[in-house]
């Protein structure tokens, strides 16, 4: 029976190919393996992400006067409700790290060269797109840390030259952070944002399984009798799950142990709370324009501030075309430039918690 019901989907579907290749597809197999699983922890997180997303959906309703009362009732009420919001919140910000560290050791790897520069851009993508959900969704639950952070972001955006104000208005809906921007920012949040990141995770999996794994330099220096290989079904594939269960294992600790707070709701006439900081992965860049000078000669600083780091990410996005010379001042300078950025990313966001 089971055979028959396989034939009968392989005869309209086509398994076989895609089986084909699986049996074929190998793992570079040395001591650099383990950023391998870092892509596919970032999907099963997502996966979780979309699973709990839609389970709170059937509680949430947005609104001023209903989204904070939603979330207060899911998480009060409803039996494992905070544990389902819980488990959300710690996966997105968990997912947003471990995306980094993907593009950071596809970076050291150089793992961007040919034929894998469209897979760098869609996974470069996708980073910025699990921010933007982030930045979205953290609004959600119209909570006082959540408004001004809100605000202070959109504000930020609206010091771009030409295009700020309008983007600005565009993202708040007004002048202000109202329950129009909460509406928006929902809308933003199930619809707009994954129908993109649906897309863009569509052909980077796409590339990804047509390309196969990259092949380290390291790795393809040694000679050919030394260079070890694992299959990717069933050998890589089982421990790529086994993978997945210690993260799921690890979130559902930090969901129990450490549920995620609602806080105060947002009251939009009084002061800002002391300390207010944006979500950890905004940190380092509001510490940077926190440190910049209000006036650069004619500049304002918070402009020179944005308008510098557009231009490093632009860099950033931009590594296969100026990695294609592959000499060796080349070579040095490109991960010097990138542990130096890490390092930076890292001493900026600890400082922004310590003070």
């Amino acid at each position: 029976m089971l055979e028959k019901i396989y034939n009968w989907f392989d005869e309209r579907i086509g398994f076989q190919p895609l089986i084909d290749l699986a049996k074929k597809k190998t793992v570079p197999h040395y001591y650099g393996t383990v950023w391998f699983y870092m892509g596919g922890v970032a999907l099963f997180l997502f996966i979780v992400q979309v699973v709990t997303g839609v389970l709170l959906l059937f509680y949430y309703r947005p609104g001023e006067d209903a989204a904070y009362e939603s979330v207060k009732f899911l998480t009060t009420k409803i039996q494992f409700g905070w544990l389902i919001r819980s488990v959300h919140s710690w996966s997105a910000n968990i997912m947003i790290l471990v995306a980094m560290i993907h593009v950071f050791s596809v970076f050291f790897t150089r793992s961007y060269k040919k034929p894998r520069e469209l897979t760098w851009y869609s996974g470069f993508l996708l980073l910025f797109l699990a921010m933007g959900f982030g930045f979205s969704g953290y609004l959600l639950p119209w909570n006082k840390l959540a408004f001004f952070a809100t605000k202070v972001g959109t504000d930020i955006a609206g010091v771009l030259p030409l295009i700020g104000e309008p983007v600005k208005l565009f993202l708040r809906g007004g002048e202000f952070v109202t329950g129009s921007t909460l509406s928006r920012f929902f809308a933003f949040h199930i619809f707009i944002l994954p129908a993109i990141a649906f897309i863009f995770l569509g052909l980077h999996l796409y590339l990804v399984q047509t390309q196969g794994m990259s092949q380290p330099d390291g790795w393809l220096k040694k000679p050919e009798k030394d260079r070890k290989v694992m299959l990717f079904f069933p050998n890589f594939m089982l421990r790529d799950v086994l993978v997945w269960m210690v993260v799921l294992n690890g979130l559902a600790l930090l969901s129990v142990f450490f549920p995620w707070e609602l806080g105060e709701k947002a009251a939009p006439f009084e002061p800002a709370p002391a300390g207010i900081k944006p979500e950890w992965y905004f940190v380092f860049m509001f510490e940077t324009l926190k440190m910049i000078p209000a006036k650069i000669l004619f500049i304002e600083g918070e402009l020179l501030g944005i308008l510098g780091f557009a231009v490093l990410f632009l860099l950033w996005f931009f590594t296969p075309i100026l990695d294609r010379v592959h000499d060796k001042p080349r070579s040095f300078w490109f991960p010097v430039m990138g542990l130096l950025s890490l390092l930076y990313i890292i001493i900026l966001t600890v400082y922004g918690y310590m003070h």
